[in-house]
């Protein structure tokens, strides 16, 4: 791949490598199943690759729902694929059925047209300097017919009640700065306009939303405890780049922990989910 791709690097990922980060993908995997999936049909698919697979959270999701697939999982981090193969190596539906392999996205080494008949992309994007390049490569190497499912980011969307105006001002900062390591908080918005761009057909585009308040409090409280682990997720890079300081760090725990115990609190958040196909 030439430079002038602008090749990701791993030091460049808002969230970092922690263990600690590892696992909390693996949460929010779960967590999040069900709303990611609930309009997915994957069931023609045999050869499945997914961009961006990074510990296998999705995979292991992706292949125990869609026991026909065969699945080959590429991500440009090597330690985010050691975690995978550790990972799916203790799924028992996952035996002999999936492939992983660091690669760069924007410059895949697989044939044009070749073995794949459907890409899945889920939380990838947001962290990609040039979305549309991805979308291009994985049409290349995708077979005619097949669908590509992208799952994608709208970061401008998430509302809080209590009115929380420092953890506001934070999600900016965490927005601001994944913009300024060349991500797209926000491009789940532009999913429709990035895969037109590049040559997909039958796109189809969908907001999905988490609106909890009190007709679920079960889940509007873990969604809450999800929702700042999230946050602070992105802290020590927040923190070594600038963009905020420990005193507002202390402020959005504060906040956060109030929104908990709020009896009438208000979660919202909306993301974007695309389908289309190569022809």
């Amino acid at each position: 791949m030439t430079t002038a791709l602008q090749e990701p690097s791993e030091d460049k990922y808002l969230h970092g490598y922690s263990e600690e980060e590892q696992n909390r993908l693996y949460k929010q995997a779960r967590f999040m199943e069900n709303k990611i999936y609930a309009d997915i049909d994957l069931s023609m698919v045999t050869n499945l690759l997914e961009v961006g697979c990074g510990v296998g959270a999705q995979s292991e999701i992706l292949l125990r729902r869609y026991p026909q697939l065969f699945l080959t999982g590429i991500d440009y981090s090597d330690k985010q694929i050691s975690k995978a193969r550790k990972f799916l190596s203790t799924v028992l539906c996952a035996t002999d059925r999936y492939e992983l392999q660091q690669g760069n996205a924007m410059d895949m080494d697989f044939p044009s047209q070749s073995k794949f008949d459907g890409a899945f992309l889920c939380w990838v994007l947001e962290h990609i300097p040039e979305p549309s390049r991805v979308l291009s490569e994985v049409r290349r190497v995708l077979r005619p017919g097949s669908p590509i499912v992208v799952t994608e980011v709208l970061n401008s969307s998430f509302f809080v009640e209590p009115y929380s105006p420092n953890v506001l001002q934070y999600w900016m900062r965490f927005n601001d700065l994944q913009y300024d390591m060349k991500g797209d908080p926000f491009v789940g918005a532009k999913l429709g306009n990035l895969l037109q761009s590049v040559g997909y057909q039958r796109i189809e585009t969908k907001p999905k939303t988490y609106h909890l308040d009190n007709r679920n409090p079960a889940k509007r409280a873990e969604m809450i405890g999800f929702w700042t682990e999230l946050l602070l997720s992105g802290l020590p890079q927040l923190l070594e780049a600038g963009y905020v300081g420990e005193d507002l760090a202390e402020k959005v725990k504060e906040e956060m922990h109030i929104v908990a115990k709020n009896p009438n609190a208000v979660f919202f958040y909306t993301f974007m989910q695309a389908t289309a196909y190569t022809s």
